[in-house]
């Protein structure tokens, strides 16, 4: 018996790995985070498959559920939106589960930075503009900041921003930035990425706030960034031609190839 967890991607259903959906096939329980996962992926669950919403459960729940389906051999595929190396709350169940000896696995998914990035039809490092990429969030009621991890220090590198769970700060956050990247540096508000409804929004740091004061108030991605504007950008020297590399050398025995 093993619990598979899975990374079920941003919202669209089939934003899901080839290898998450034959998990999902092949175990006889399901458990899955019904406030974000796509309903849709429940139809992969094999017939009289066990499916269980762990939205309104606790911890202690979730895991009475799976020591259950270890107990009658029964695989399991835990499924979170997203991918779940970030902000999925595996952390804790996995130490639990290593504490009662319960195998698992760990499929990732599509992140929902990536969903947004793809909405805009954007490249979020360019060269000569940005090169990083930060992950961050601001304090929320379920966890809250360590003190070295503020926007201010992850703005000083002026590395593209992609701000989560934050969509009710946006305006002080606009404000905070603005002293780094200046009033006019893009930002990108897109909400629910990759599902039917999604939404997005397109302004700068100075107008963002009133562009989305009409906006949905939650599961929404923040990216701040020259990236999102930039059109002067340098070309990568990956494809110049006379860029030597191990799969297109610019000579072969002394002769130009």
């Amino acid at each position: 018996m093993t619990v598979h967890f899975i990374g079920a991607g941003p919202g669209a259903a089939d934003l899901i790995t080839l290898r998450g959906r034959d998990l999902i096939a092949a175990s006889p329980v399901c458990l899955y985070a019904g406030s974000l996962v796509p309903v849709a992926l429940l139809d992969h669950c094999p017939v009289g498959a066990r499916v269980v919403n762990t939205a309104p459960l606790s911890l202690d729940a979730i895991i009475g559920e799976i020591a259950t389906a270890h107990e009658a051999g029964h695989d399991v595929v835990r499924l979170h939106s997203g991918d779940l190396s970030v902000w999925s709350a595996m952390g804790e169940q996995l130490r639990r589960l290593r504490a009662l000896n319960i195998p698992v696995s760990i499929t990732p998914g599509v992140p929902a930075f990536a969903a947004a990035a793809a909405a805009l039809e954007a490249e979020l490092t360019l060269p000569g503009v940005a090169q990083s990429l930060v992950l961050t969030r601001t304090s929320g009621r379920a966890s809250a900041m360590p003190p070295g991890e503020t926007l201010a220090a992850f703005a000083a590198s002026g590395a593209t921003l992609a701000i989560h769970l934050s969509i009710h700060r946006l305006p002080e956050i606009a404000e905070e930035l603005a002293g780094y990247y200046g009033d006019d540096c893009p930002v990108a508000v897109v909400w629910r990425a990759s599902w039917p409804d999604e939404q997005i929004v397109q302004a700068t740091l100075s107008t963002i706030a009133k562009a989305s004061a009409n906006g949905p108030e939650r599961t929404a991605l923040i990216l701040v960034g020259q990236v999102l504007s930039a059109e002067t950008f340098a070309e990568s020297s990956l494809y110049a031609a006379d860029y030597e590399r191990r799969f297109r050398p610019r000579a072969v025995n002394g002769d130009e190839s």
